[in-house]
């Protein structure tokens, strides 16, 4: 429930949002520069295809290895050390692809991207609970992941342009400039806890505060990875999100091709109509970040009941990627995969919230980061299984279709594997329990 807002509370966890989000963004565009260039840069060191397409994987090589050590270092060393250590190196990784001089080295340099942007998500995840109470999670959750939407709708035709006006090596350099920027304006104006901001009043910390476990006693709290791992809360995550992100992978790999192949459009309508689903998806993720808070909030529903109808509302929506398939249009076939597409991201903004809805109080980041390696396995795995459905068949409609069953079997993962949302037990006792116990026994005389 929300309480009567006091005077002069201040609003700076929104900045903090924002932040979020402007990370994310600088992510997704970072991670992009590549696609965009690569003919060029093919061309420029006279690389064949199978030599292209080990550089284009070598990301995925660190940054889905190294989520969850990413999540513990920021669960131990505090997220404003973890994601501006993170955002500064991978902005440095691509100002630096502008002077790679040929294979090794463009490997070297993407892997050396993948292991600065494994921190960001992880770290947005454990933010998200110190600076923002349960019942704004999934908004800020919707708010944060949208930038990955946005960096990826507006990648393209801005490095695009970029590329037309200056040469390929330039635009790695201004495009990692963004970080650097962003890496200064996060020293100066973040601090790990609201309690320590200096622009935080005491109402908005009262309201942050409000329904949050203490942050005390952080070693008590902090369990082995493996301990979490045996937990089925855990594993429902790590499931549903792989499978989300099987059908998510779609829209952002073989959607241009199966719109050029398919559908018949010209390689100009398929820039407009790919990107469509992508826009559409930023707000749709927000407003269903906003409304399930809203939900939660106003008492008619439990943490578990509001993340579960949320879950399976934009997973029903996800599952519009099978009827895709058969639409008699183009024009059809955009609108269901906007609507799909959509999905995942209602979707994603109760997954984002979950690592802060289940973790122990300091174990925020490690399990975002389980969650995250997991579903970055499926984003690996979706463009090849498609690819191989399509070459066998002839056809994007049984792949098409394989992703909507994929969506159903995510559907009853959430309903019935995982459980009742609340803070993960050890020893039959929650987490907050050991919080307030080891609390307890540092005032005891």
């Amino acid at each position: 429930m929300h309480s009567a807002q006091g005077r002069g509370r201040s609003n700076v966890r929104w900045w903090v949002a924002g932040l979020m989000w402007s990370a994310i963004a600088i992510n997704y565009i970072d991670r992009t520069v590549l696609s965009a260039a690569a003919p060029r840069i093919q061309s420029e060191f006279h690389l064949g295809a199978v030599e292209m397409g080990v550089v284009m994987s070598a990301f995925f090589w660190s940054y889905a290895l190294l989520q969850l050590p990413a999540g513990m270092l920021a669960d131990r060393f505090g997220q404003k050390k973890v994601l501006g250590f993170a955002v500064f190196w991978w902005s440095l990784a691509t100002a630096a692809t502008g002077i790679a001089n040929g294979f090794r080295s463009l490997v070297a340099l993407r892997v050396a991207l993948g292991v600065g942007e494994a921190g960001a998500y992880p770290s947005n995840a454990g933010i998200a609970t110190r600076w923002f109470p349960r019942e704004e999670r999934a908004t800020v959750a919707g708010i944060f992941d949208s930038g990955s939407k946005l960096g990826g709708a507006i990648a393209l035709p801005l490095i695009a342009w970029m590329l037309a006006a200056f040469d390929w090596k330039l635009t790695f350099v201004l495009t990692g400039l963004l970080g650097i920027v962003w890496f200064v304006v996060w020293q100066l104006s973040f601090t790990d806890s609201p309690a320590r901001h200096p622009r935080v009043s005491a109402s908005e910390l009262a309201h942050i505060e409000r329904g949050r476990t203490a942050q005390s006693a952080a070693d008590a709290a902090r369990p082995d990875w493996r301990r979490l791992l045996a937990h089925r809360n855990i594993w429902a995550m790590c499931i549903g999100f792989f499978m989300i992100n099987y059908n998510s992978y779609f829209f952002i790999t073989w959607l241009p091709t199966y719109l050029i192949k398919a559908r018949g459009l010209t390689v100009m309508e398929m820039g407009w109509m790919a990107s469509l689903p992508l826009l559409a998806s930023i707000v749709v993720e927000v407003l269903a970040g906003w409304a399930s808070d809203r939900v939660y909030a106003s008492g008619r529903l439990s943490l578990t009941a509001t993340r579960k109808l949320f879950l399976v509302i934009g997973l029903l929506m996800a599952s519009s990627i099978g009827l895709a398939a058969f639409a008699h249009s183009a024009a059809m076939a955009v609108l269901l995969l906007c609507i799909a597409k959509s999905g995942t991201t209602v979707a994603a903004s109760q997954v984002w919230a979950l690592p802060g809805d289940v973790a122990p109080p300091n174990a925020v980041s490690m399990v975002a980061g389980v969650q995250n390696t997991v579903s970055n396995i499926g984003g690996v795995i979706g463009p090849i299984v498609t690819g191989a459905i399509v070459g066998a068949t002839g056809s994007f409609v049984p792949a098409l279709v394989f992703s909507s069953v994929l969506i159903g079997i995510a559907i009853l993962n959430y309903l019935f594997l995982l459980g009742k949302v609340e803070p993960i037990r050890f020893d039959g006792r929650p987490a907050e329990s050991l919080v307030h116990e080891q609390r307890n026994a540092d005032v005891s005389p």
